[in-house]
């Protein structure tokens, strides 16, 4: 157990009712998992205000209540933190009640629209190739050392943060790399976190149902820049246009990578074909496994960061060439009849339209490129007709269909959709609400070595409809259909 008083270390308090001189045995922001002896953190959510559930949690037995408006009923026996910012306050909060574990190991953040899992994801593994015991907190999956957890944010809350992180630091781990959301910068989880390292991948069209305009979003991720320390290193893809917005104000050490400009980490795409890349990274060339443009971008990134944080440089080439594809980022098989069924997370119009580009870059033009997209419900509405533009413009034939439709009709969002097909695109399209029936009608319209692209759940086991997630898996189900079909 720790004292309250230690919890509070660095949580600017603007008021305290009570004693701070309480032993505590953990703290949560969900008041139905509060138990005796625990602090309830009242977070203002979206869709509920913890503020309504601080009776309940003192009820359960809370005997400390951070909040940032005092209630109307103080009981004598509890303790009550006013704040300015009840998420801030936890992040420290949370820190400090785990022994400030990120202190203790590597951190290096990763933020940006796209490129983060496979960023987070392949650094963990070069750097487990390399001898060292290294954790990961991921869109896919959170991982200390050798044992795996299953993520439901791109970056959990602060709690869970520090966590995970303090069981990184009592199981050895010395590196952990770290998907940065504009959720998570937004809404303070990686406040009094120590980060040795941030990347900037890219900024494109996403999260405009959260944040209400671009210059926002933007300014989101390069705050996660502006806190860095000195002693770390801030790696920006200065091809981007905001590349070099992001490291404005920074203190941190600046550092660069790019295929098109001059950079501190420069690469050059010799071959791009199916099987894989090859690539001249500062003047060095390596065969890679991963395939097309924005995994070039990615593998630099790998590679500056890997340097950054004191590997020898060869041998990070070397490291590269043996890294395996991340699960849903351009996952594909090639069915006996030679039909080719590629699934990859593409979900904004930058991702997608970089996927069709690449498969656009590598096949013949004598076989068809089916594509099977849709958009998730109660998301950004404003990429739907730019999603749909760009997989019919791009595509032999496009299928729209449902991805995720939570809590709305899926055939109101695919219309939606439709409003962005271009007329000389009209026959190259057909909706099809249901996701199985979409995939399997684009395996019958293939033809031996057409490619089919499953874009915009990749990873993803589950469809989400009304609310109620139900088992969906897009390279488990073509598999399934393909084997059906070729019997």
């Amino acid at each position: 157990m720790s004292l309250l008083k230690d919890i509070l270390y660095k949580v600017a308090i603007e008021a305290v009712k009570g004693s701070t001189d309480v032993a505590i045995h953990k703290l949560d922001f969900d008041s139905r998992k509060i138990g005796s002896n625990d602090i309830f953190v009242a977070i203002r959510g979206s869709v509920s205000d913890g503020h309504d559930f601080i009776e309940k949690a003192i009820q359960l037995g809370a005997v400390a209540i951070v909040c940032d408006t005092f209630p109307e009923k103080i009981e004598k026996e509890v303790t009550y933190v006013l704040v300015k910012d009840t998420n801030t306050a936890m992040a420290f909060m949370a820190a400090n009640f785990f022994g400030d574990p990120s202190q203790h190991l590597k951190l290096v953040g990763i933020t940006g629209t796209n490129g983060k899992t496979t960023i987070a994801s392949l650094l963990f593994q070069l750097f487990q190739k390399a001898g060292f015991k290294v954790g990961l907190l991921s869109t896919v999956k959170i991982v200390v050392d050798t044992i795996e957890y299953k993520a439901t944010h791109t970056t959990p809350d602060s709690i869970a943060i520090n966590h995970y992180l303090k069981e990184m630091v009592d199981q050895g781990v010395e590196y952990c790399f770290m998907e940065v959301s504009s959720h998570g910068i937004h809404q303070k989880r990686t406040e009094g976190l120590h980060f040795v390292g941030g990347i900037f991948t890219n900024l494109s069209h996403d999260h405009l149902d959260y944040h209400p305009t671009f210059a926002e979003y933007r300014d989101v991720k390069k705050s996660f820049f502006d806190h860095l320390p000195k002693t770390a290193f801030a790696l920006s893809n200065i091809d981007d246009k905001n590349g070099q917005i992001v490291l404005q104000n920074t203190t941190a050490r600046k550092r660069s990578y790019a295929l098109k400009s001059y950079a501190d980490y420069k690469a050059q795409i010799l071959e791009n074909q199916l099987s894989g890349l090859l690539l001249k990274i500062n003047g060095n060339e390596v065969w890679v496994k991963l395939i097309g443009t924005f995994n070039a971008y990615n593998l630099l990134a790998i590679y500056g960061a890997a340097v950054e944080l004191g590997l020898e440089s060869l041998e990070v080439l070397r490291l590269l060439s043996d890294l395996e594809s991340v699960s849903g980022r351009f996952q594909f098989i090639v069915s006996a009849t030679n039909i080719t069924a590629i699934v990859d997370y593409a979900h904004t119009p930058d991702a997608l339209d970089n996927v069709l580009k690449t498969i656009n870059d590598i096949r013949t033009k004598n076989e068809q490129l089916i594509t099977v997209v849709g958009c998730g419900g109660n998301r950004d509405k404003t990429k739907r007709p730019i999603m749909a533009d760009i997989a019919t413009a791009l595509s032999d034939k496009a299928i729209l269909t449902s991805d995720n439709p939570r809590e709305e009709d899926p055939e109101a969002i695919i219309n939606e959709m439709e409003q962005g097909v271009a007329p000389q695109n009209y026959k190259k399209v057909l909706s099809i609400t249901d996701r199985k029936q979409a995939i399997k009608t684009a395996c019958q319209l293939a033809q031996p070595n057409d490619i089919i692209l499953i874009a915009g759940k990749g990873h993803e086991t589950y469809q989400e409809v009304k609310g109620i997630r139900h088992h969906f898996d897009d390279m488990e189900t073509i598999k399934e259909i393909l084997e059906q079909l070729n019997k």
